[in-house]
């Protein structure tokens, strides 16, 4: 299937987990794909190895510095020739509880995931207003509605929510639709990373997770990608403004 044939998408935070794994499926199914990440060497590693049938580039990209940004949408448009899709998936943790959390955790997983999202989503719609056709997707998560040791990522979470929502309603009349998907527990060097702070292996903490979860396992990245892809297509034309848990049943 080919329901991305002659478009151009953007991912951010893709050389590698779900990101990597978005930009694979968008690329299967027709897309020209852009990998952008902070490490452009690992974004230009993943975008030669996608597979797809359409062109794909790597490009290094601060999400958190609006020049950055500006200079990769810019050069997507003029290597890819337009940008049609845009994931805002880049992502960090910086876990503590609240007593310990400095503010340095705070701003930079503020910075990566809510500033981040603004960023490239009003370096896009510039491009995509003009053609009066776009979709935007971006990561949210469970721990949105609160997670222990997480106030920094559980707030920048939920303002992503609220970002969506109220981005949403100005693009609309564009043709433009933008939409959140929120991830459970999903097996990344990030849920990896989590389980080595709370003193479990990731597989330990895997089983935990999945015995918590109604449908007995826990998630992987091409579960995300999916449902990302699904609001990314013209089936989803019809959705926007909504944020739809990918979470196995389970929200924490």
């Amino acid at each position: 299937m080919q329901r991305f044939a002659g478009r151009v998408a953007v991912v951010t935070g893709a050389a590698r987990g779900i990101g990597a794994a978005t930009a694979r499926r968008l690329a299967g199914e027709g897309a020209a794909v852009a990998v952008l990440d902070l490490d452009e060497a690992e974004a230009r590693k993943t975008a030669d190895n996608l597979g797809g049938s359409a062109a794909a580039v790597g490009i290094g990209c601060d999400v958190t510095d609006a020049a950055s940004v500006q200079s990769a949408v810019e050069r997507v448009s003029t290597e890819l020739g337009g940008l049609d899709i845009v994931v805002n998936n880049a992502g960090i943790t910086r876990d503590n509880l609240l007593f310990k959390m400095t503010e340095d955790d705070w701003d930079g997983v503020i910075a990566v995931h809510l500033r981040g999202a603004f960023l490239v989503s009003r370096a896009a719609q510039q491009h995509m207003v003009e053609q009066r056709y776009g979709r935007i997707v971006n990561l949210s998560s469970v721990s949105a509605l609160g997670n222990r040791g997480q106030a920094n990522y559980s707030a920048a979470k939920m303002g992503v929510q609220g970002l969506t929502r109220t981005l949403a309603i100005e693009l609309g009349s564009f043709g433009i639709t933008v939409n959140a998907v929120a991830p459970g527990f999903i097996v990344t060097d990030m849920t990896d990373a989590t389980a080595r702070r709370v003193g479990m292996t990731p597989e330990e903490l895997g089983a935990q997770a999945a015995e918590a979860t109604p449908v007995r396992r826990v998630g992987q990245p091409d579960d995300i990608a999916a449902a990302i892809c699904f609001l990314a297509s013209e089936e989803a034309g019809f959705i926007t403004g909504q944020t739809m848990y990918v979470d196995g049943g389970r929200r924490l």
